[in-house]
């Protein structure tokens, strides 16, 4: 029989109590154990209250109409396969990681698995940041087919007024470092390095016997034809700057000298473009058209352009397509004055209010000029009068929406190219219509 001392061993010495405490014996006390392995009964529904937003997130994503996601869906009854997560659920997971803040796939996918919010949400589905990633950025149509339905609803139901749009630009920060743009003959030389690499492997690759070498040289070569087709991106893009340039040096120019062009070979499509804090960095220029009134989103779209100048007719004609009818009143501000966008828009019964640029020459801009079309002349009298003015002052409330934007932590993109970059920018705008639109409705139960 083991002795009390050999079955204890290596356990410190304690001092035995003296005084008043070994009168009244030693504390009982509970210490934390972490090691211990838990079996808990847990009731996914309790995980949150009734009252909680993502509730009412999932009560309206489940009214949706999402046969086509599901229509791409691989797995099918009667044939072999995984299932795959609901689009419902994949769905309702991103519209309230963008309501919170969240904005990366990697980071959705740890808090499915640790926070309560998102637990509940996927009541017991297994996901992967892959198949996040993934939807996020390949359900822009969907996204753009139910931000209008919703917005019709909201129409509708008289919560919404679309005869007066805002339309301003915010630039968000593109995921490319500023260090990855290069010259013309930068990007030539990086190119004939990479091509020289690849046919190396290539050559490598069929000439090696042995198989687990061959895999090893051929993810190798797969790696340099992707960083050569990278810069042969940058190449193209840098191409389309060179185009835009001479379009606008046949218009006479900015009287300004052009820098030697560059583009990035990280993400081709972003430009370097001048931010909120007046430094330059590597940007998207977001255009958001909302009811500036409600502060809900109309229309989204996604430029290069480091400049709002002539943006505002290639958005009156998105909203065409996507509204009835044209707004009878687009408010702009300064950047979007263009006398050749004014007149097309008051060909199309829209009035435009933008404040006219101030005159070096201390002319007064308000007054008519000869060159003045009927619509530049129309908008000229309009701003000057105190009614113009009143209206004008409304479109200080789509800086809003991009307060609120910024508020989510929409400050850099964690995606690249235009296309992805839209389809992010469409799951803000449709998670702040959603959430505006549910305080639209508070607001008109409250006051009737």
């Amino acid at each position: 029989m083991m002795a009390d001392d050999e079955l204890f061993e290596g356990l410190p010495d304690q001092s035995a109590p003296t005084g008043r405490a070994a009168a009244r014996g030693a504390p009982r006390l509970r210490e934390p154990v972490r090691n211990q392995v838990e079996l808990r009964a847990v009731d996914i529904d309790s995980l949150i209250g009734r009252d909680h937003p993502a509730r009412m997130i999932w009560a309206y994503v489940e009214q949706l109409d999402v046969r086509e996601l599901e229509d791409r869906v691989k797995a099918r009854e009667n044939r072999p396969g995984h299932p795959a997560p609901s689009p419902r659920l994949l769905l309702a997971l991103w519209l309230y990681a963008t309501s919170d803040g969240v904005g990366s796939a990697r980071a959705l996918d740890r808090l499915c698995e640790t926070h309560d919010v998102y637990r509940w949400l996927c009541g017991g589905v297994s996901l992967n940041y892959h198949t996040l990633s993934d939807f996020r950025v390949g359900c822009a149509d969907v996204l753009d087919r139910l931000m209008s339905e919703h917005l019709a609803a909201l129409s509708g139901a008289g919560l919404v007024d679309l005869d007066t749009l805002a339309q301003d630009g915010v630039r968000i920060r593109a995921n490319a470092g500023a260090s990855s743009f290069r010259r013309e003959a930068t990007l030539e030389k990086r190119l004939a390095e990479a091509t020289a690499v690849v046919e190396q492997l290539k050559r490598e690759v069929d000439a090696d016997p042995e198989a687990s070498n061959r895999r090893i040289r051929a993810a190798r070569e797969r790696a340099a034809r992707e960083r050569k087709q990278k810069v042969e991106a940058a190449q193209a893009a840098l191409e389309e700057i060179k185009r835009k340039r001479k379009k606008l040096e046949d218009r006479g120019g900015n009287g300004k000298k052009p820098k030697e062009p560059r583009a990035s070979t990280t993400d081709p499509q972003a430009r370097r473009m001048k931010m909120a804090d007046a430094g330059f960095r590597p940007a998207y220029n977001v255009q958001v058209a909302s009811a500036a009134a409600e502060m809900i989103v109309v229309a989204v779209d996604v430029d290069n352009n480091g400049s709002d100048g002539g943006l505002m007719r290639p958005m009156l004609e998105r909203l065409r397509k996507k509204l009835p009818r044209l707004p009878k009143r687009h408010l702009v501000d300064g950047g979007y004055c263009s006398g050749e966008d004014i007149e097309w828009a008051h060909g199309q019964d829209v009035e435009v209010y933008c404040p006219p640029p101030q005159s070096r020459s201390g002319v007064d801009p308000y007054l008519p000029r000869s060159t003045d079309g009927s619509g530049v002349a129309a908008w000229r009298a309009r701003m000057a009068s105190e009614a113009g003015k009143a209206q004008y002052q409304l479109r200080s409330l789509c800086e809003c929406i991009h307060a609120r934007w910024r508020n989510w932590d929409l400050r850099q993109v964690t995606v690249r190219g235009i296309d992805k970059v839209r389809a992010v920018i469409l799951l803000y705008a449709f998670t702040n219509n959603l959430l505006q639109g549910q305080h639209l409705e508070a607001l008109r139960k409250a006051t009737s």
